[in-house]
């Protein structure tokens, strides 16, 4: 890692490509991308950091009591189910990790019982840190199994006395076995939330709110998306997976409209505050499946100019593609965070007259196998 050593990288598995240096991280990369998607068309040089570390604004540690005894905090073992301790992991923000660090110690010293999942007794779960880079805001999110725990307030207030970086605490209940968030919140200090900046606009971060983990890279990202439409104010955008709103919001002022889709409610609401607090009145916002709203748009006539489509890992599925391909934009840019996946959908979307014309790769995950890649295609016989 460029001289710098991992003394968990092997137990942790979340850096899969620490045993390279940076450059050789590229050209993996690189080439992985070349494999997969040159058949479409060339594909252009990878866009990597200058200073590839501690990047990570979200966080995450479960919280477990170890077999002798002692409070641990750290990441599931790839491996099994036993805690890599992770104090100082290299890609995460270097605040976020000594605030882990002490906050599993004021629960030690309050004496707050971590949850056991094996006995199914105790409280806390796991400790997630968000921070925004532009504003310097932190969150501290603390997951348990129950809303009654002895001592949470005391713990809160511990930690916004520490840092005052921490503008607030919530407390989210999970009673699933697995590492979310849960659904019930309960803001233990400040407003719930953090507010950043990107690509020129202002967001709102919850507890459960999207939000890309590397927003140096993500500016990047946006901004070559945003370029790959060629907008030219006239445009009717509908942003696919529109989450919170990011890519659609900070296009907007370059088109004419703005239509965001997302089955999440809760983000369909961050993303109309985030609209309201940018002074932005050409975006609107729908809750709705994003391949249906398609197939009734293109049934009703609707027409759009260019669709963002910023999938999960598993791509956007033949459903949806068959739904885009029946609207029928002029042009498509499509935001994969899957190389496989995203071959697999342009391969769909070529036998549905699309061409190719732009293909850039942005690592936005270093010392991780992941790249995140931006493709502009247009529809066979529109006029751009």
């Amino acid at each position: 890692m460029d001289g710098k050593k991992c003394s968990v990288s092997k137990k942790c598995g979340g850096c899969q490509l620490s045993n390279m240096d940076y450059e050789r991280q590229l050209k993996f990369k690189q080439a992985m991308a070349v494999k997969l998607l040159r058949k479409f068309c060339r594909v252009n040089e990878i866009i990597g950091m200058s200073e590839p570390y501690h990047y990570r604004n979200k966080v995450q540690a479960v919280i477990r009591r170890a077999s002798n005894g002692k409070t641990i905090s750290g990441v599931y073992q790839s491996s099994s189910e036993g805690i890599a301790v992770t104090d100082d992991c290299f890609i995460n923000d270097s605040k976020a990790n000594e605030m882990i660090k002490y906050i599993r110690e004021q629960i030690i010293k309050l004496k707050i019982r971590p949850y056991d999942p094996k006995k199914r007794r105790g409280y806390i779960r796991h400790i997630m840190i968000r921070n925004a880079r532009a504003t310097g805001e932190y969150m501290a999110a603390i997951v348990s199994y129950s809303e009654d725990i002895p001592g949470i307030d005391a713990l809160a207030h511990n930690i916004a006395e520490k840092y005052k970086e921490i503008r607030t605490v919530v407390l989210c209940v999970n009673k699933s076995d697995k590492l979310m968030l849960g659904k019930n919140e309960k803001i233990l200090y400040g407003k719930g939330y953090i507010e950043d900046i990107l690509c020129g606009r202002r967001f709102r971060i919850s507890a459960r709110s999207f939000y890309q983990i590397n927003p140096i890279q993500t500016e990047i990202l946006y901004d070559t998306a945003i370029k790959a439409a060629r907008l030219t104010g006239q445009e009717r955008i509908l942003d696919a997976y529109c989450g919170t709103g990011t890519i659609g919001l900070c296009a907007a002022d370059k088109a004419k409209t703005v239509l965001g889709v997302e089955v999440n409610k809760a983000a369909i609401s961050d993303a109309v505050v985030n609209a309201r607090i940018n002074n932005i009145s050409n975006a609107d916002f729908v809750n709705a499946d994003a391949a249906r709203f398609m197939s009734e748009a293109a049934e009703c006539g609707e027409r759009f100019d260019v669709v963002f489509a910023d999938p999960p890992r598993a791509g956007c599925g033949r459903v949806f593609l068959d739904s885009l391909i029946k609207l029928a934009p002029k042009r498509v840019v499509y935001i994969s965070c899957n190389p496989e996946t995203l071959a697999r959908d342009m391969y769909i979307l070529t036998k549905g007259e699309y061409k190719a014309e732009m293909i850039q790769p942005v690592d936005m995950f270093p010392h991780t196998k992941h790249c995140e890649v931006v493709v502009s295609m247009s529809r066979v016989g529109s006029k751009l």
